[in-house]
């Protein structure tokens, strides 16, 4: 299979690997999930997003990108997709930013089962000194219906 680094636009990389397989005759499934978080001069966003599908003929096609990016004071994101042994991708993008206490966070994870299923989380965090982490948590999930 063949990884492809897509350059960055505005500060989000997105990572893409299509994975190609053959399985049973079905249909298609996508979804994806998003969050970002802020707090004081920080801020932190991830996406991941997937498909599959299965042609008439029985051959399937998956696809997955996922990225990240975080602004103020000190800052790390990253990304990466895998291939599962049975053609299906997983993807994972981590975001965060911290400003001595404040800080913000956002992490993304998206499995691609091929020709089967897509998942995808979103967790996000913000936290300021003196009050309470302001936290969500976005799930999303499509199935071919196989």
């Amino acid at each position: 299979m063949m990884a492809r680094l897509i350059a960055p636009i505005a500060a989000l990389s997105l990572l893409v690997i299509p994975a190609a397989v053959q399985a049973q005759a079905g249909g298609s499934a996508t979804g994806g999930t998003a969050g970002s978080a802020a707090a004081g001069g920080t801020s932190a966003s991830t996406v991941g997003t997937g498909g599959t599908s299965t042609g008439a003929n029985g051959s399937t096609g998956s696809s997955l990108a996922t990225g990240g990016s975080a602004a103020g004071g000190k800052t790390m994101d990253r990304s990466h997709v895998n291939e599962t042994g049975n053609g299906g991708l997983n993807g994972q993008s981590k975001a965060m930013a911290h400003d001595g206490g404040t800080f913000s966070k956002s992490h993304t994870k998206t499995k691609v089962r091929d020709g089967e299923s897509v998942e995808s989380r979103t967790k996000t965090m913000s936290h300021e000194p003196g009050s309470k982490p302001v936290k969500s948590t976005t799930t999303t999930g499509s199935t071919t219906g196989q």
